[in-house]
């Protein structure tokens, strides 16, 4: 018989199908049924998006139809009416052109006997399909008749498969299964997730009709309270709002183009519904905006003895930097209070540069604010969004005039190297205006629309390091550095801030706990290791929560801390260091090395052995450092003669340069004349002084290039034990800043060439 494929359609047995058939196999396949028998097969395709099927695209199993109704249509669409008779299974693919033919296997169901599952399945597929019906409004009352009114399962199922919702697979494996009773389980499951649905479907209706009446009931309700208004004449709603707005936007110290700008969205606010989504915009704009300080300010205080007592009493050590903020106020007190730079304090971390801002607020006499930096990468930080966004809000800056109230606050920008950048904007460039005086009495908020006066407040910024900092920001700001703390000043920091501060965090008053002089070396030694003294106060602060338990305990009324009982505060030492070695040796040299925790010693060891000239540097050492090796055997080759080695030393001798603790990456260039020191010591089998240390970068000619972090380096050397230092000529401006303490017991040796080195360096 012909056979049509179907597209989105499965047809039933005892089902009636109306269709538009418009495809020319389609057409031609009618038209040949309805000359013969009437008689046509209907099989649906398993892609409908399929213009051109074969019978490989068409389902094995469909169902076989009598044609009741044929008519053409305009368009060259044919409409059929089909009624299914039975299923059937394509058995002989016949032909594929002008149309689909194919031999079909007839299945018939044959469940005529009564028994007690077949009752129990109709009746369990008939509850179910009742279900079905009293969640379903779309489905007539006649369809629910006629399902109720049918006895045979086969039928039963056909009927009902038809009259429901169901995907085409779902519809698709349902007329495949041949088996009744099993096809009655698949129809039940079926109905079943259809249920589930509509629940769910209802669920969601009702609660926007909720919500919707909701919002329909307040609109109705504040309509009327404004009718009510206008009809009374009453001053209170939106009447009173504006007003209140409008007077205090007259009183603003600011631009008249500002002024205009406000009165205009109150206007906008006053002429709007109150119940209108835009009317809260205009409300939130006006609140921030009037909340911002544009009339108060605090009366600054430049009593430059003062603030030298403030910082004093507040931060021990830091003279250069105490110097420098003096300067910086005795500058405004001349000038009246103009802001001329913008302090940046540089330093690792817990070395007090917030602090230190701090004691610059409280010296001032200004509002304190904080603005954390770290990890902001949109500009919309800094500058605000737009308030035509969704949740738009005023930036940082303007959220900290806000928090300060006044007009002139220190604003301290924390982490101002940890900005980050990424489609949305710099926010390092956003702050370029902000951090000039010549542009900020103007800056414009994306959210404020309006410009407002930033001239008066006090910006200081703070940075671990100034690598990630653009150039341009760094142009508009006076770096001031805080590079750490010697022992000394760690000791002091302890004994007379950090104790007492611990103590009463923990609850502990005067007299309960005393630690040992000894105890606070002990633990700034063994215990930590940092520039600053963050790590140190959470030591104390160790001691005193165990001091706080066992006074409980033991109720005793004072708690010694000695460096005998250090231990059963702290556990075992965590931190030692390198001291210096018994006796001078052949081929090693101690350099020393800054690190962001302080300066280190470093000691570089050589081996010569008989070989072919093979260089083997080890100790995990960077590319710079590696560099450093090369040039220093470039040195030592060009000067053979004149150090007395020989000449043929890079042919005959393998060199293994090692630096010990391999684990731990190393870097930099100050190392070049310790790795030269300790090659020549190897080659020429002369010891090195034990007693002397050594910083500076070495060049193939033998000058000795100047180095950082000689104070850290110093602190270092005079740790171990170290009595001499060789550093570089141009670094002899730096001893300076040296504490006094290290400087009488170090010997610097300014040199510029490695010959002065080796004079000094070798037995």
């Amino acid at each position: 018989m012909p056979v049509i494929p179907m597209r989105g359609m499965v047809l039933f047995p005892h089902m009636t199908l109306n269709f538009d058939a418009a495809r020319e196999v389609s057409v031609k396949a009618l038209e040949a049924a309805a000359a013969d028998n009437s008689i046509v097969f209907l099989a649906a395709q398993k892609d409908i998006s399929n213009e051109n099927p074969t019978f490989k695209d068409i389902y094995e199993i469909g169902t076989i139809a009598v044609i009741k109704q044929v008519m053409r249509m305009p368009g060259g669409i044919t409409r059929v009416i089909v009624r299914g008779v039975s299923r059937g299974i394509i058995d002989e693919i016949v032909s594929e052109k002008p149309y689909f033919r194919a031999g079909i296997a007839e299945y018939n169901d044959a469940y005529t006997q009564n028994t007690p599952l077949k009752e129990a399945y109709v009746r369990r597929l008939k509850k179910s399909y009742e279900e079905y019906f009293s969640q379903n409004p779309k489905l007539a009352a006649e369809n629910f008749i006629q399902v109720m009114s049918i006895s045979n399962p086969s039928e039963l199922c056909d009927t009902i498969a038809a009259g429901i919702e169901l995907e085409i697979e779902t519809r698709q494996n349902i007329l495949e299964t041949f088996d009744v009773y099993e096809r009655t389980e698949l129809l039940i499951t079926a109905i079943q997730n259809r249920l589930e649905v509509l629940k769910i479907e209802q669920q969601i209706a009702q609660k926007v009709k909720a919500r919707l009446d909701k919002n329909q009931r307040e609109y109705y309700l504040r309509e009327q309270l404004r009718v009510i208004q206008d009809e009374l004449g009453d001053s209170d709603g939106i009447k009173a709002e504006v007003k209140e707005y409008t007077d205090k936007i007259k009183k603003l110290k600011t631009s008249s183009d500002t002024k205009n700008k406000l009165l205009k969205e109150t206007d906008r606010f006053a002429k709007m519904p109150s119940s209108s989504s835009e009317s809260y915009v205009i409300r939130n704009y006006l609140d921030t905006v009037l909340e911002m300080p544009w009339n108060k300010q605090t009366k600054e205080s430049f009593d430059v003895k003062n603030a030298e007592n403030i910082l004093n009493e507040d931060h021990y050590g830091l003279e250069k930097v105490k110097e420098r903020v003096l300067e910086y106020l005795a500058v405004r007190q001349m000038t009246k209070g103009k802001n001329g730079t913008i302090l940046c304090f540089v330093g690792p971390p817990g070395v007090g540069k917030t602090s230190v801002a701090k004691s610059i607020a409280r010296a001032l006499g200004r509002k304190y604010v904080r603005i954390s930096l770290g990890g902001i990468h949109d500009e919309a930080d800094i500058r605000g969004h737009r308030k035509t966004y969704i949740g738009a809000m005023e930036g940082r800056i303007m959220a900290a005039m806000k928090e300060a109230k006044v007009k002139n606050p220190l604003i301290l920008l924390d982490e101002i190297d940890k900005m980050g950048a990424d489609y949305k904007g710099d926010p390092s460039a956003a702050l370029l205006e902000v951090l000039d005086y010549e542009q900020n009495a103007s800056f414009r908020d994306h959210y404020l629309e309006v410009p407002f006066d930033l001239s008066q407040v006090l910006f200081i910024t703070t940075a671990n390091t100034l690598d990630t900092v653009s150039a341009p920001l760094l142009d508009r700001m006076e770096i001031i550095e805080l590079s750490g703390y010697t022992s000394n000043e760690k000791f002091h920091i302890a004994k007379d801030y950090l104790i007492k501060k611990s103590a009463e965090k923990c609850g502990l008053e005067s007299g309960m706990i005393s630690v040992s002089d000894g105890a606070v070396k002990s633990i700034i030694e063994h215990y930590t290791r940092e520039a600053g003294v963050r790590k140190l106060e959470g030591q104390i602060d160790k001691i005193c929560r165990k001091a706080a338990k066992q006074l409980l305990e033991s109720r005793k009324k004072s708690v010694k801390v000695t460096e005998k009982n250090l231990a059963d505060y702290l556990g075992k030492e965590r931190y030692s260091f390198d001291m210096m070695n018994e006796h001078s040796e052949i081929g090693v040299a101690r350099g020393l090395a800054w690190t962001s925790v302080g300066g280190e010693t470093l000691s570089i060891e050589v081996n010569v052995m008989p070989g072919t000239g093979k260089v083997e540097l080890t100790g995990k050492l960077g590319d710079v450092m590696k560099e450093s090796a090369v040039t220093a055997i470039s040195y030592i080759r060009a000067n053979s003669k004149e150090l007395g080695i020989s000449e043929s030393f890079h042919k005959t001798k393998d060199i293994h340069i090692h630096v010990p603790e391999g684990a731990v990456p190393k870097d930099g260039p100050s190392a070049g004349i310790t790795m030269a020191t300790a090659l020549v010591s190897a080659l020429t089998k002369n010891p090195v002084r034990n007693d002397i240390a050594m910083t500076g970068e070495i060049t193939l000619r033998g000058r000795v290039l100047p180095i950082g972090g000689l104070k850290e380096k110093s602190l270092a050397a005079y740790r171990a034990g170290i009595t001499d230092i060789i550093i570089p000529e141009k670094n002899k401006p730096d001893i300076d800043d040296v504490p006094q303490e290290i400087r009488k017991n170090l010997n610097f040796i300014p040199v510029s060439s490695m010959e002065t080195v080796l004079e000094n360096a070798l037995q």
